[in-house]
C-alpha cells in the first residue's frame, strides 16, 4: 500500500501492537545512498523515539518495526551524509487505526452446541443421487465399449 509518494507499507491499515514493513524508494534510494536511517516515534510528541538503519534491497530501503498502541506513526529519514528527507518539513505521519470492538456482540452460548443436529433428509438424498450419478458415469463407458465383464458367479 502506498500512502505517500515513495513510502510503502506491507499492509492496508496500521494497527496497534502489530508489525509493519516499511519500504522507502525516495531521493536517498534514487541517489544510491549506501546507508539510510529511519528516525521514528509515536504520537504528536514522538514518544519512544528510535533510530534504526534500514536494509537496502532492489525494492528500496526496508525495515520492519513494531507499532505501539498510539494514534499515529511519525518518521523521517536521513542518509550517511546527515541529509534529511522529512517530507518538505512536514515529516511522514500516518494514522494508527484502532479496531472498534464495542459494536460486536457475541452471545455467550453462540459457540456451545446445545443438542446434536441431524442432517436434513434432502441433504442425505442429494448425496445418494450424486453417488448414483458418479457410478453410472464411471461404469457406463466400460459397458458401452465392452471392456466391462461380469465375474463368473463362483469367483470372488
Amino acid at each position: 500500500m502506498e500512502l505517500t509518494k515513495n513510502i510503502f507499507f506491507n499492509t492496508d491499515k496500521l494497527t496497534p501492537n502489530s508489525k509493519v514493513k516499511i519500504s522507502y524508494t525516495g531521493k536517498f534510494f534514487q541517489d544510491n545512498s549506501e546507508d539510510v536511517y529511519i528516525h521514528y516515534g509515536f504520537g504528536n510528541s514522538w514518544e519512544n523515539l528510535t533510530d534504526v538503519k534500514m536494509e537496502k534491497s532492489d525494492l528500496g530501503f526496508q525495515i520492519e518495526i513494531d507499532l505501539l498502541d498510539n494514534d499515529s506513526l511519525c518518521f523521517c529519514l536521513k542518509n550517511g551524509n546527515d541529509e534529511w528527507d522529512n517530507n518538505d518539513g512536514q515529516n511522514y505521519v500516518f494514522p494508527i487505526e484502532h479496531v472498534e470492538t464495542d459494536l460486536i456482540v457475541v452471545p455467550e452460548d453462540s459457540f456451545a452446541m446445545t443438542s446434536p443436529r441431524r442432517l436434513r433428509k434432502s441433504y442425505i438424498l442429494t448425496k445418494k443421487i450424486k453417488i448414483a450419478i458418479y457410478k453410472v458415469l464411471r461404469f457406463l463407458p466400460k459397458l458401452v465399449s465392452g471392456n466391462y465383464k461380469k465375474k463368473p458367479e463362483g469367483e470372488n
